[in-house]
């Protein structure tokens, strides 16, 4: 019998023959016994997938209307940024006219200054009308062709001016001793000693700068009666900049006979083109990210936007239809003016450019600051604006509010299946809910059966058909609740509706961290369909031009980025474009065993900062299956989200075979801290590529850190 060297040790061939099938065997078990398995049952569908599953919910936080996807390109175009509180506390039986209740004329209008010799100030007697009950008063005295006099705006954080490209300006006026032109132009400060931007219409001189022009437009006379005035300009081949002002000039001090010229302005305004040529519309490439994710609903006016801090700061719609100057516009919850530009009609335009269905959010009769309207004669007015809210949004020409849905430009009711009622109610700590839900509820059963109602809180009064949940979690939470709803009561008779969710890490837009979160947590969403009707990330935008404190930012973790030019989508927002498209219309039943772990040290609460911390095993590995039922194509998504590559063995039972060849699309970073910002705008986006190897089982290396959607195509 030979004998065979192995380092210091002999064995014979025939003990080392026995003993390498011994490891192999032995081997080829632990390899079988741990490598993670999910397992897709094809023949076994849980769930339709609900057509109105992914959308958008979205509410004026972080500039996200004005100075984000609404249009409008001046800030404080009304005047009333300037508006302050009588001091008083409003009347929540009988909110004030016109909130706020005084404005401070003294101070100088916020985001406006001064060009040339102009002097200018906030005139409370000399108002447009009711609603807009305040105008910006200038004096020309000392205007001449080489000392331009007028007001200037530099918009949200600069405005932004793109080459060859028509703008649209317009404006309230009226003049007394005045009786020149006015010059409406957008200019760019420059170094006077180094011209460098190239402009068809050269320089132009203030006292202390030098500006080149990039558009202009001549109003010629300005008349001594309020009235509105309407230019268009268009730049030449200039380099995109938000460096820019808006600027009303005179050269021109006043009359013949008397140099003492004043000029009143109000709802000053200027567009530039909008996302499908929308009069009053949407900024175009948001509005385009917004599309390539193909959002089935929008939920608004929001969460606290709905409420407001008090009750004449809540969304008070009746003031939001209609032509624009006469919209009053309100303090926001979050702490600026809202013009109310934005109002009921434009987020109907929203849901119209972008096939959305409306899920329209009520004001039930809370306020963020804990005042409330008991249940019954008290809360019944605000019943009463509910219903008609729905028939303006649902009603034809023979109703009341269906005829101004109309007369405001949008012809055809929109289709109207869910309606929120409140917003985070079980922030009310009276327990006025019950009876505040159960008024509403009835009146809108009773006058539209059809409707479904979801309450933002459990109640006992009456069983909603849907419970709206919110969740803004760490990674780990949110990594650790991913399979909470496998486990959910399916007997339970209100339906589930996740109104609010995000995975909170990254400022001010999420990083690739997040992303994995808010995978993990899409995974569960999808598998359990059967109860959860839709879903929406918030907040859904964030102005990143000044992040101090209380400025352009109040909520960090933010799906989309933007400033006054450009924008861009976060690892979060490619991570929910990709569920949203590659997705089918029946839930497959899966399963999965041998799912790796890792550890997670639960940190102490804020609040009892004696306790310590706790360890707890999260799952690494998360999956959903659906299938379209018209190609028979099969979709699993798989979500890796450790540091290293996860091997994953997939079967897919109750098919005749898979096709050899499929397509995967992967979002994934070089690490978890990866994101994308305004420098960096495509850093962590998906990829698609063929596949092959697949079949009925086979196995395949997920990378880390990584989404993955892979492509199926069953015979």
């Amino acid at each position: 019998m030979s004998l065979i060297k192995c380092g210091t040790r002999e064995l014979s061939s025939l003990k080392l023959v026995v003993f390498i099938s011994m490891f192999a065997a032995a081997t080829a078990g632990f390899t079988q016994t741990n490598l993670p398995v999910v397992q897709i049952q094809a023949d076994k569908v849980t769930a339709q997938m609900p057509p109105t599953f992914y959308g958008l919910m979205t509410e004026e936080i972080n500039y996200s209307y004005e100075g984000g996807l609404y249009g409008e390109l001046i800030r404080n175009r009304a005047f009333k940024a300037d508006a302050i509180s009588a001091g008083i506390k409003p009347d929540v039986y009988d909110p004030a006219k016109n909130y706020p209740m005084k404005i401070a004329v003294t101070n100088a209008p916020k985001f406006w200054s001064t060009v040339g010799s102009a002097k200018i100030s906030l005139d409370i007697n000399t108002p447009l009308n009711d609603a807009l009950n305040v105008s910006l008063k200038f004096e020309v005295s000392g205007a001449s062709k080489n000392s331009p006099a007028g007001v200037a705006n530099g918009g949200y954080w600069g405005i932004p001016v793109r080459p060859n490209t028509t703008y649209h300006a317009s404006f309230f006026a009226k003049a007394k001793n005045f009786d020149g032109a006015l010059t409406v132009s957008l200019v760019h400060p420059v170094d006077s000693n180094n011209v460098t931007v190239k402009s068809p219409l050269g320089t132009q001189v203030f006292p202390g700068e030098t500006t080149v022009t990039a558009a202009s437009a001549i109003v010629p006379k300005i008349s001594g009666d309020w009235q509105k005035y309407e230019v268009s300009f268009t730049t030449g081949d200039i380099a995109p900049s938000k460096e820019n002002r808006f600027v009303i000039s005179a050269t021109k001090p006043g009359t013949f006979f008397n140099h003492h010229g004043t000029v009143w302005l109000q709802q000053v305004s200027l567009f530039p083109p909008t996302y499908k040529d929308r009069p009053n519309g949407d900024r175009i490439d948001i509005s385009q990210l917004l599309a390539d994710a193909q959002p089935k609903f929008l939920r608004f006016p929001g969460g606290n936007y709905v409420e407001g801090d008090y009750f004449n700061e809540r969304f008070d719609w009746k003031k939001m239809v209609g032509p624009l100057e006469q919209r009053p516009g309100h303090r926001s919850c979050w702490g600026y003016w809202s013009t109310d530009g934005f109002g009921l009609p434009e987020f109907l335009g929203w849901c119209q450019d972008l096939n959305m269905e409306p899920v329209l959010a009520v004001f039930a009769g809370y306020a963020l600051r804990h005042d409330y309207v008991k249940a019954g004669p008290e809360l019944e007015p605000y019943v009463q604006e509910a219903l008609e809210e729905i028939e303006y949004v649902t009603g034809d020409a023979s109703t009341k509010w269906g005829a101004q849905r109309i007369k405001d430009g949008y012809p055809t009711p929109f289709k109207l299946r869910y309606v929120e009622i409140g917003n985070e109610d079980f922030f009310d700590k009276s327990g006025s809910y019950d009876g505040r839900f159960a008024q509403f509820y009835d009146a809108i059963k009773a006058k539209y059966p059809q409707l479904q109602i979801i309450a933002t809180t459990p109640v006992k009064s009456r069983v909603p058909d849907v419970i709206d949940e919110h969740y803004y979690k760490s990674e780990e939470e949110m990594e650790s609740q991913s399979f909470m709803y496998d486990a959910r009561d399916r007997a339970a008779k209100s339906k589930i509706f996740v109104g609010e969710w995000a995975t909170r890490v990254g400022s001010p837009t999420p990083n690739m961290a997040a992303a994995l979160g808010d995978a993990a947590w899409m995974c569960c969403l999808e598998r359990n369909a059967d109860i959860v009707l839709m879903h929406c990330y918030a907040p859904l935008f964030v102005n990143v031009s000044d992040l101090g404190a209380g400025r352009s930012m109040q909520w960090k973790s933010d799906l989309i980025g933007y400033d006054a030019l450009n924008s861009y989508g976060s690892p979060s927002y490619y991570a929910q474009k990709i569920f949203s498209l590659y997705h089918g219309d029946e839930v497959l039943a899966t399963d999965a065993q041998n799912l790796p772990t890792y550890e997670w040290k639960i940190p102490a609460r804020r609040n009892n900062a004696d306790q310590p911390a706790t360890t707890r095993e999260v799952k690494s590995l998360f999956y959903s299956a659906t299938r379209d039922s018209a190609t028979g194509k099969i979709i699993v998504k798989i979500v890796n989200r450790a540091d290293a590559p996860q091997d994953v063995k997939i079967e897919i039972n109750g098919v005749n075979s898979i096709a050899d060849e499929g397509t995967a699309t992967v979002l994934k970073a070089e690490n978890r801290d990866a994101t994308n910002s305004l420098g960096e705008p495509m850093k962590v986006v998906p990829a698609t590529e063929k596949v092959s190897g697949l079949s009925a089982s086979f196995t395949r290396t997920f990378p880390p850190c990584s989404i993955t959607i892979l492509e199926l195509q069953a015979k």
